[in-house]
């Protein structure tokens, strides 16, 4: 069950992942042409940590083996959702995501990537793109935040 703060945003993680040529992958939602990142809730009784090592197995088909922490935000970010994604009759109410952010390295080789661990996959493809593209390419909402959350990690980088 995911955890709601009491502003009504949902504790979550976000994850950029890093090749050996310092690509980072970027992943089409199932059914739509809307490309993000790996990121996803927190459990309650979950470490953001151990959130991070679930959402990456079942999103990407990584393990904590197969790649290295480089680095985590210092703080939490968040944003919200526009209208239209808010499901009004839900309770606790979640107008957003509250996130900490993940900068991975890739150990092993790209063939241990698989989009369908779970029955419902999340993604239907990923590609390899340069650092800064993200920002760019994702939906509208989370463009601020990607940007934000970039800058952060880039001395890590």
């Amino acid at each position: 069950m995911d955890q709601i703060d009491k502003k009504g945003f949902r504790l979550n993680v976000g994850i950029i992942l890093l090749n050996d040529e310092k690509k980072v992958f970027l992943a089409s939602r199932v059914g739509s042409n809307a490309w993000q990142l790996p990121q996803g809730g927190i459990n309650k009784r979950e470490s953001f940590i151990e959130a991070m090592h679930r959402e990456l197995f079942e999103e990407v088909g990584l393990t904590a083996d197969n790649v290295e922490i480089i680095a985590i935000t210092h703080d939490w970010f968040s944003y919200k959702f526009p209208k239209k994604y808010i499901k009004f009759n839900q309770n606790p109410l979640c107008i957003g995501q509250k996130q900490r952010w993940f900068l991975l390295r890739l150990l092993v080789e790209e063939s241990y990537i698989n989009l369908n661990t779970q029955k419902t996959p999340e993604f239907d493809d990923y590609c390899w793109v340069n650092y800064w593209d993200p920002k760019d390419i994702v939906i509208n909402f989370k463009k601020k935040v990607y940007n934000r959350v970039l800058k952060e990690l880039y001395s890590y980088y």
